[in-house]
């Protein structure tokens, strides 16, 4: 128990540490009161897109998924794991990749030039080095497998295959974007824009992760922490 609670103690240091790390490369004039999020990088607010991307949750089972940093196979298991146990029918899936997380919403190609596998603390489970590509997205048919089950598709195309939605924080693409931004001595508008232009197909960016959360509160979902 004392060793959780360091580990949560160290990660939200972290955290905060990377936030304020972005704050600066961005002048955080987005922070200042009144929080606008409209100030951030992103040409337009995408709070009214999202809010009509929710209303698009159908049936009678709903869940969503928090994921705020890499778990493994879970953030992605989980959710199949939900809707096979709903008899795939009935269900309605949300997976909010916030934090950390973000990664699994962009392509392999922004994997590979930020070098997202060292940024963002993720081993290919393949080659056990950093990725340099999302392997979550357009896996092969063998590429995970659970004791017991075998292979499984569980790539976020496959999800979405299943009815499974997925969003990624506006923020934590903001601020994320900075830092990395400043590690290469690019421009974080420019970085902004170009991880924007890598959300994987499907995806819908929302303001915030933790807007999202209240927004499938809100919507009749139940909540599972996920990462």
């Amino acid at each position: 128990m004392k060793q959780e609670i360091t580990n949560h103690v160290n990660e939200r240091r972290d955290f905060l540490k990377n936030l304020a790390t972005g704050a600066a490369a961005l002048s955080l004039s987005i922070f200042a009161p009144p929080f606008n999020l409209s100030a951030a990088p992103s040409d337009s607010d995408p709070g009214d897109d999202a809010d009509a991307w929710f209303n698009k949750i159908k049936g009678k089972h709903r869940i969503a998924f928090d994921v705020t940093k890499p778990n493994e196979i879970l953030p992605f298991a989980w959710p199949k794991i939900f809707v096979l146990t709903n008899g795939g029918k009935d269900t309605g899936v949300v997976v909010i990749l916030r934090h950390d997380a973000i990664a699994y919403a962009m392509e392999s190609r922004l994997w590979e030039k930020y070098k997202f596998g060292e940024f963002f603390k993720i081993d290919d489970p393949k080659t056990k080095a950093p990725s340099v590509r999302n392997m979550f997205w357009q896996p092969g048919h063998d590429d995970f497998q659970v004791p017991g089950v075998g292979p499984v598709q569980i790539g976020i195309n496959d999800l979405q295959s299943d009815g499974v939605m997925f969003c990624a924080c506006n923020m934590a693409l903001t601020v994320m974007s900075a830092v990395a931004a400043k590690n290469v001595n690019m421009d974080a508008k420019e970085v902004y824009k170009d991880w924007v232009s890598g959300i994987l197909p499907g995806i819908q960016i929302v303001p915030s992760g933790v807007w999202a959360v209240g927004r499938a509160h809100e919507h009749g979902c139940a909540y599972c922490f996920a990462g």
